[in-house]
């Protein structure tokens, strides 16, 4: 393979999955760690992506940057669309991190009176902007990849809230498999979110359908809805509705 197509392969999987892993990509691609290293390297310095120890994270990801730069948006703002559909007054909303999930804060109808928990900064500070919602940060030693905050206090904490819905922001699910993900503080505390909401819905634009990663954030059965930018009616969607998974 071409460093051209090496290259383009590495940015289509970090824009899809927002962190990519050295040792993954070298497996995929059948190339040196050290190769893919150098690739990463040049792609930073192109200012395609940001390098970190093990791999790279796209760079839409951070929320310093503004919205043109944040991958399918277009169908992000779809998926908002449908997840707000589900929130109405009163409830109380867990919410990952995410650009998915940022879309979704930006939609909220101004009027809305809801209370949102989250541990994501950049999802906090959206929020912030909101005229009329309550805003609960759940606070601790912070993550600065994913800029969201971890380790056990958060999870004891998630652990004493019953929320109505928890929306995930997804880094890759399958049918069989559920949603996966790769840093296992992260996985942690999405899986704390999860016991402690009425309903969760996993928000991912379809590049991430049929998309396994190392680690496993739950099973298909602890996932109630699936929102993606297709009709429900898509083929590609029938593996899910098969499991009892709601799709919108």
């Amino acid at each position: 393979m071409l460093k051209k197509e090496r290259q383009a392969y590495i940015i289509q999987q970090i824009n899809v999955h927002n962190k990519v892993l050295s040792s993954d990509l070298s497996v995929q691609l059948d190339v040196s760690e050290d190769t893919v290293r150098r690739d990463l390297q040049e792609l930073a310095e192109e200012g395609k992506l940001i390098k970190v120890h093990g791999g790279a994270l796209s760079r839409s990801f951070h929320f310093t940057l503004e919205s043109h730069s944040i991958y399918s948006l277009p169908e992000k703002k779809s998926i908002a669309y449908k997840a707000i559909q589900l929130i109405q007054d009163g409830m109380m909303v867990l919410l990952s991190g995410g650009t998915t999930i940022r879309q979704l804060v930006k939609s909220l109808p101004p009027d809305l009176n809801a209370t949102f928990i989250t541990v994501s900064v950049p999802i906090a500070l959206e929020l912030l902007e909101h005229p009329t919602c309550e805003v609960i940060f759940v606070g601790n030693k912070l993550s600065k990849n994913a800029q969201m905050s971890v380790g056990a206090e958060v999870i004891q904490r998630l652990s004493t809230i019953k929320a109505d819905l928890c929306f995930l922001g997804t880094n890759s699910i399958d049918a069989n498999f559920g949603i996966t993900d790769l840093e296992w503080e992260i996985i942690e505390v999405k899986k704390a979110m999860i016991k402690c909401a009425t309903k969760n819905v996993s928000l991912a634009i379809s590049e991430k359908l049929n998309t396994i990663q190392r680690l496993q954030v739950c099973r298909p059965e602890d996932i109630d809805m699936l929102i993606t930018e297709l009709e429900p009616d898509e083929p590609i969607l029938t593996p899910y509705k098969e499991k009892g998974i709601v799709v919108l």
